[in-house]
């Protein structure tokens, strides 16, 4: 099959690497990594759709709540579930989780930011010159983008958690800094080039007499400043980190390494990798069809140890109930912080070894 063929091209482009050519320890298969790294603030949770990104998102925020002074997990998905995953309703300001005295959640979308606040400032003083400037391609995402992390930055939290969006609008969520950078710059070539003319005509952009293009220059240089210092720590990985999420599943496992290598591309760290809804099967169990679905996912689990030896890769179960509320959210935050697959091997003598 087609997926069989990507896969194997994935495995041979590994193996071919200088990394194929190790023999790699296997690192320890829980997130315990980010809990010691105290320098760690910004955490990005992100992955196909469906795949339990939220629930993920939101055990991290509890256990980081436990080591940090205080909390944030902010949902960045049009879709929001944190509402659901937490079963407390949050606004676009931090709210208090219930039971938590540090962890504070929000739920906010960077596209709206643009529309609902008047970022660049002047009103309708800047008419047309407004216009211009949200003619380039991204910057109005770019610049919402770049006003929830002013805001953000302004709260002093000691970790932020991003819960994203589904893969394509978080890898553009990550672009942002770039394209703000450019389109800033543009503007300002624009702005030194054609000032005087800018002023002179003023009235044909919607201005008037009101008009001062020095005034959002200089709003866009501050938000300029802005993103660099946040893009500066991005790319940090004593300070920023990607845990990817997925299920034992093609789709799943080929967007993550798309992921995976996007983030490499934007330098930013990535070194955990949660596999959610395992199967693992109960002792004595004699499903045909739950068999066939441990097969079917052990394949998988296999192409992910191959293609991230240095990761940590996290393996966690398909539960019989969802997860919700605090004391849901706090016991499937335990299983991250030990190998539920090494607890399910010495309780049943199985193996999900192919």
């Amino acid at each position: 099959m087609e997926h069989d063929s990507l896969l194997d091209q994935l495995e041979a482009e590994f193996a071919a690497s200088d990394l194929g050519l190790l023999e790699l320890e296997p690192l320890d298969p829980t997130i315990q990594s980010l809990l010691d790294k105290k320098t760690l603030k910004w955490i990005f949770v992100g992955g196909k759709g469906g795949v339990g990104k939220t629930t993920t998102s939101s055990c991290i925020a509890t256990l980081m709540s436990k080591v940090r002074e205080s909390v944030l997990i902010i949902s960045t998905d049009p879709a929001h579930n944190l509402s659901d995953a937490f079963d407390q309703k949050f606004t676009k300001e931090p709210g208090l989780v219930k039971g938590f005295n540090n962890l504070y959640a929000m739920e906010i979308d960077p596209t709206q930011e643009i529309e609902e606040k008047d970022i660049l400032g002047g009103g309708d003083d800047f008419g047309g010159f407004k216009d211009l400037v949200g003619s380039i391609p991204g910057i109005d995402e770019a610049m919402g983008f770049a006003e929830v992390m002013r805001l953000v930055q302004s709260m002093q939290f000691s970790c932020i958690i991003f819960d994203t969006a589904p893969t394509g609008h978080t890898l553009r969520l990550l672009s942002f800094p770039s394209v703000l950078d450019k389109g800033i710059g543009k503007i300002m070539q624009l702005k030194n080039k054609f000032s005087g003319i800018f002023n002179q005509v003023s009235g044909m952009f919607g201005g008037g007499e009101g008009m001062n293009i020095d005034d959002m220059t200089s709003k866009l240089e501050k938000t300029k400043t802005i993103i660099e210092e946040v893009n500066r720590q991005f790319q940090n990985s004593a300070m920023t980190t990607f845990v990817c999420v997925c299920i034992p599943e093609f789709l799943s496992l080929y967007e993550t390494e798309r992921l995976v290598q996007e983030l490499t591309k934007y330098k930013i760290d990535v070194d955990n990798i949660i596999v959610n809804q395992v199967l693992f099967p109960k002792k004595g169990s004699d499903c045909s069809f739950c068999q066939c679905r441990v097969k079917m996912q052990q394949k998988y689990i296999k192409q992910i140890g191959d293609l991230y030896e240095d990761f940590h890769v996290i393996k966690l179960p398909l539960l019989e109930q969802e997860v919700r509320g605090k004391k849901d959210l706090e016991n499937f935050a335990k299983l991250m912080e030990k190998s539920y697959e090494e607890e399910w091997k010495k309780e049943t003598g199985g193996s999900m070894d192919l």
